[in-house]
């Protein structure tokens, strides 16, 4: 089994988009791939608009997960918010075992389960619990979507702090590029996050509207991302036989 988190530095950076292609890039390499969001808000459906996304990207229909619908997005609230006050605003509990068994029942059938977060990092998921910490108990790698612009520097340094705080593996960071953005600013945010954190940069996105464009320009960040995992991959199995 192996899953991934996708977070972000912030809502609306870009994780819908990074998830769908990485789904994208994984099934030409001949992994069978689904992936998941464990709460929606904001969709007057019950079904996840951010999946949908997930499979413009991934050049796939509904048909692709018929079967699988109650495991990928196990929750879903009308209420634009965090998961806690969406889901009290319907008067309903978010049952972490009912993710955690969706995550597992995905894992048994598919090479790659691809989590989708909520915003940044650190969004509660109820009064107790943020969505990461879950992450944490199912030992999820994340990999950091940071939108690049003007403020993405805090916000990223920010990100990976939290997750080193509570002993988490990052994959590394993409950034995806703001439209109209300053050149300059584009080149040197991750230029000084990788020199200030330590962090592996795994590629820069452009900002592309056509699909297969932006696909073409995600190829080489699908390439470092699977390299990274499966440098993770090797060194879990040497620590387990040891």
């Amino acid at each position: 089994m192996r899953g991934i988190f996708v977070t972000g530095t912030g809502t609306g950076v870009g994780k819908t988009v990074i998830t769908g292609l990485l789904a994208r890039y994984l099934l030409e390499k001949d992994y069978s791939v689904v992936t998941q969001k464990w709460v929606q808000t904001g969709s007057g459906s019950s079904f996840s608009p951010d999946i949908l996304g997930h499979l413009k990207l991934m050049r796939k229909d509904k048909g692709y997960i018929k079967g699988y619908l109650e495991h990928i997005s196990p929750y879903s609230f009308k209420f634009g918010a965090s998961p806690h006050l969406a889901s009290r605003m319907e008067h309903k509990n978010i049952r972490e075992d009912k993710i955690i068994g969706s995550f597992k029942l995905l894992s048994r059938r598919f090479d790659f389960v691809l989590v989708e977060g909520l915003g940044g990092a650190l969004v509660p998921l109820n009064n107790k619990r943020l969505v990461i910490d879950l992450a944490k108990k199912l030992r999820l790698p994340v990999l950091v979507v940071a939108e690049n612009k003007l403020g993405a520097i805090n916000h990223a340094l920010l990100t990976i702090e939290s997750l080193r705080r509570r002993r988490m593996h990052i994959l590394g960071i993409v950034f995806n590029n703001a439209k109209n953005e300053d050149k300059r600013i584009l080149k040197d945010n991750p230029l000084i996050v990788r020199q200030l954190s330590g962090e592996r940069i795994l590629g820069v996105l452009p900002w592309v509207k056509k699909i297969d464009e932006l696909y073409n320009g995600f190829l080489p960040i699908g390439k470092e991302i699977l390299k990274r995992i499966n440098e993770l991959t090797t060194n879990d199995q040497r620590l387990t036989t040891k």
